[in-house]
């Protein structure tokens, strides 16, 4: 029995009955990170920008790339550096919202956005 098919029988303890761990949910899409998903850990504050020992949530890869697609490390030490902020920015609602019509597993690569990269090459 390959890894794969353990991962769907009822009688695995692991995914199924009182010891199964509850699922992590991603707070920026309130989606739950299934166990075999690419997830990663985001420093609310940037580590170039002092938030080494500060806070970290566990987001999807997705949600992660997204932000760091959209905003320079100063800024989202500036002025989006916690759950909620991220939230409530135009961009970032835009993508939630159709991030959450995938399935919760989803994942594809993402691309910076015009203005970034623009911004990139004027430097």
């Amino acid at each position: 029995m390959g890894r794969r098919d353990r991962r769907w029988r009822d009688d695995d303890p692991a995914t199924h009955g009182p010891l199964a761990a509850a699922p992590v949910i991603c707070p920026l899409c309130d989606r739950p990170i299934p166990p075999g998903a690419r997830s990663s850990l985001h420093h609310l504050t940037p580590k170039l920008k002092g938030g080494t020992h500060r806070g970290t949530v566990r987001l999807h890869q997705i949600c992660h790339s997204a932000i760091h697609a959209r905003y320079s490390e100063a800024e989202i030490a500036r002025r989006l550096a916690d759950v909620s902020a991220l939230r409530a920015d135009p961009e970032i609602a835009r993508f939630l919202a159709w991030v959450r019509t995938k399935p919760d597993d989803f994942h594809t690569a993402t691309r910076t956005t015009r203005e970034r990269r623009g911004a990139r090459r004027d430097r």
